[in-house]
């Protein structure tokens, strides 16, 4: 039979059965899923029609991540993944898709926020298990130290559920590319309303 992309085999919205004028065509032909799971980095290039390319990610462990609320993206590491809205085998077997919940590593964003505002973030459970948290540039100017004050003041605060998160150094991600098609896994933070719904499923 083989994987078909045709739309016609479908019922209509009332339940009946379409008429069928024609057979199967080769552009209405799928391929294999491919399964991306969390792993070194392999990554096959597929000829598609028009003598085109994709990138079919096997095995992807990192990818470009963005915190929207700061407007700034970094390169993190993927650990695991936490919630897939469609199945939850998916989850057992850490497979990467479009729109999974994963959980990313935070030093990246812990690191540029410290920079950026001069303020420790998520650092207070490492305090109470009695770790020396310094601060790897202690001396500073006083303008420097008025313009991370002016800008903590004015934009800095970080919601109490994410500076949880940051504590236990793993931040809940979405993923937004396609690692099958485009051999990428890139995606966002989750913040807010969404964070906090997706926070309730996996609770669930």
């Amino acid at each position: 039979m083989g994987i078909s992309r045709d739309s016609r085999h479908k019922r209509s919205a009332t339940g009946a059965k379409r008429a069928y004028y024609r057979k199967k065509r080769a552009f209405e032909a799928g391929r294999q899923e491919s399964n991306t799971r969390i792993g070194a980095k392999r990554i096959h290039i597929v000829r598609t029609r028009g003598g085109n390319k994709k990138y079919r990610a096997l095995r992807l462990e990192s990818g470009n991540f963005s915190w929207a609320s700061e407007g700034i993206a970094r390169k993190v590491r993927v650990i695991v993944v936490a919630f897939h809205p469609s199945n939850n085998e998916l989850i057992r077997t850490n497979t990467l898709t479009r729109s999974a919940v994963v959980q990313v590593d935070a030093a990246p964003f812990r690191q540029w926020y410290e920079a950026h505002y001069g303020q420790n973030l998520g650092r207070r459970r490492q305090q109470k298990a009695g770790q020396d948290v310094t601060e790897p540039d202690t001396k500073k100017s006083k303008s420097v130290e008025k313009k991370h004050a002016d800008r903590f003041s004015s934009q800095g605060k970080v919601e109490p559920a994410l500076e949880k998160q940051f504590e236990a150094g793993r931040l809940f991600a979405v993923i937004s590319s396609r690692p099958g098609q485009s051999g990428r896994c890139d995606g966002y933070i989750l913040e807010g309303e969404e964070l906090a719904f997706y926070q309730r499923q996996i609770k669930k």
